[in-house]
């Protein structure tokens, strides 16, 4: 039988329909392993989503120097990607493979998706996240490159160069993070996308014609998919997802595609984070060929 990691070149390079193998060791926690620092912090001055709020997390690696710009990984429902016990387990996985130089020396921004403050003691706070996620369009870009990321810019040495910048997502936050990189591919040109929302909410499923009539745009990107993922009224996540996948090869992108055997969460691209990270990441000049 084919171990875990011969599955995972397999299924790296065409869309095998697998089922998700368990977690492995650049998932867990290693002995020897410099671990970075995860500070939370509130976002409340937008102008670009006005009256929003919003948590974040920054995860600095334990080898980050002023001294030299690191790399940046930004992404969407924050919450759910900066979570060691998660199905991600990010801040695990970008220590382990900045301490093999597998992936370059890298911040890492998760940011939650904008929500509106309840007006009275009685009433619910509005969620602003479909809004920001799945319209198209540069309006998520613009909060991102002009109000958010400037702060963060005066704090820590972070570069600007798009081919040492990547954004990321599950769901509405996979189309979010294409859109980021489709809209501003002058900031950033590597994208992760799990189990994308490429239907019809606000319009996505266009997206698989655009590609093919638009000319190429420098951007890398990891789809991971799951065969019993969502079909409702606005669309078939596993279809959008194939058809995504063949545009970009028709355009000529740099792409990988993994179709799984799951369904809409995030367990199987936790799974193959390290992996997909390893292949976004892959000939940067600080990482060892």
């Amino acid at each position: 039988m084919s171990s875990p990691q011969k599955l995972f070149a397999l299924v790296l390079f065409t869309p095998v329909m697998v089922v998700a193998q368990e977690y492995g060791p650049d998932s867990v926690r290693q002995e020897g392993v410099p671990k970075g620092t995860v500070e939370q912090f509130r976002f409340v001055s937008s102008k670009v989503y006005p009256g929003t709020e919003r948590d974040y997390w920054v995860y600095v690696p334990a080898q980050y120097s002023k001294e030299k710009s690191a790399c940046l990984m930004v992404f969407q429902d924050g919450a759910g990607y900066v979570r060691e016990n998660g199905n991600f387990r990010t801040p695990v996985v970008f220590d382990n493979l900045i301490h093999q130089k597998k992936m370059p020396v890298t911040i890492g921004v998760f940011v939650n998706p904008g929500t509106i403050p309840a007006s009275t003691p009685n009433a619910r706070s509005r969620r602003n996240r479909s809004f920001e996620y799945d319209s198209l369009g540069d309006r998520y870009a613009r909060f991102l490159i002009e109000e958010f990321l400037p702060p963060l810019h005066q704090k820590y040495n972070i570069s600007k160069k798009p081919e040492d910048r990547a954004v990321g997502g599950i769901s509405s936050g996979g189309i979010c993070a294409w859109t980021v990189a489709w809209e501003r591919s002058d900031s950033f040109s590597r994208v992760l996308s799990h189990v994308g929302s490429f239907t019809n909410i606000r319009g996505g499923h266009n997206y698989h014609a655009w590609i093919r009539k638009t000319e190429k745009k420098p951007i890398r990107v990891f789809l991971q998919e799951g065969s019993r993922d969502l079909d409702n009224l606005h669309g078939s996540w596993p279809l959008a997802n194939r058809q995504m996948a063949s545009s970009l090869k028709f355009a000529g992108y740099d792409f990988r595609f993994v179709m799984g055997t799951g369904g809409h969460n995030g367990r199987h691209g936790g799974v193959l984070m390290p992996e997909s990270l390893k292949w976004l990441w892959r000939d940067h000049p600080q990482i060892e060929q």
